[in-house]
């Protein structure tokens, strides 16, 4: 599929759902319209109130908040994840002493920790950071341990019949080998990063887009929620192109999918 067709069809999809939602927020479908826009909106108002705050320095007050978090969560939560993933998938015995730790710290509720940090870091950014940091070093943490374990051994055979040191191996045939998984979970974090500084915002601050959102639900606002909603969607695939055009930098080397070398 061209790329223009692939727009269209992805547009396409946006029209549907809008004007779904549309139909059954404006037309007796299933009972009272009022009742429909009292729990749902209707994506006009729902368009008017994102247009409206676009237009003010309030939101963009609150972007430049969870903007900092999810950046700085994204950045830490990667680079601890890779270091990690290296070291543990480099070294056997490190990975099966820490395996069950791993594993458990994994399997904890985010959100139950999320007063536990507010508590240790305050109601600032560093608690919505260090949420968002549980989040994405786990993904990306599995990603490169298991990137650099499935290194093909004949590769590996072959380099150091070339008389590559470690050094060389980690910079010529770990790193290329780990990268595809790498930035396979790094599109996957930058939603959970994101993820970590809302619902941080959600729980205790006092700016925001998640404060924006918990403001709104407050006085079941349903326009204002699905409008901050609306705006977290942009956000995060406007994160996501970067990580994509970073990508496709750093992997100039890798072939288009569908087609041979």
């Amino acid at each position: 599929m061209t790329r223009p067709k692939l727009i269209a069809a992805q547009v396409g999809v946006a029209v549907v759902v809008l004007l779904v939602w549309h139909v059954l927020t404006n037309y007796p479908i299933f009972g009272d319209v009022k009742n429909a826009q009292f729990f749902f909106s209707t994506p006009a108002k729902v368009i008017e109130r994102v247009i409206r705050e676009i237009f003010t320095t309030e939101i963009w007050h609150h972007l430049w908040i969870t903007l900092q978090e999810t950046i700085l969560a994204f950045i830490f939560g990667a680079a601890g994840g890779i270091l990690v993933g290296f070291l543990f998938a480099r070294r056997e015995m490190l990975a099966a002493v820490f395996d069950p730790y791993i594993k458990a710290s994994n399997a904890l509720p985010r959100v139950v920790l999320a007063p536990i940090f507010a508590l240790w870091f305050g109601l600032g950014i560093w608690s919505k950071v260090a949420l968002g940091f549980t989040l994405v070093f786990f993904i990306v943490f599995f990603a490169v341990y298991q990137g650099v374990r499935e290194v093909s051994p004949t590769v590996l055979a072959n380099a150091r019949m070339l008389g590559m040191n470690e050094r060389q191996l980690l910079r010529h045939v770990y790193w290329p080998a780990a990268l595809t998984w790498t930035f396979s979970s790094l599109h996957t974090s930058v939603g959970f990063a994101l993820v970590g500084a809302v619902v941080g915002e959600y729980l205790g601050s006092s700016a925001g887009l998640g404060y924006k959102i918990q403001e709104a639900e407050s006085v079941f606002d349903v326009t204002g929620v699905f409008a901050g909603m609306a705006i977290l969607m942009v956000f995060v695939l406007a994160l996501d192109a970067v990580v994509t055009a970073i990508e496709n930098r750093l992997l100039v080397w890798r072939p288009t999918p569908g087609k041979a070398l």
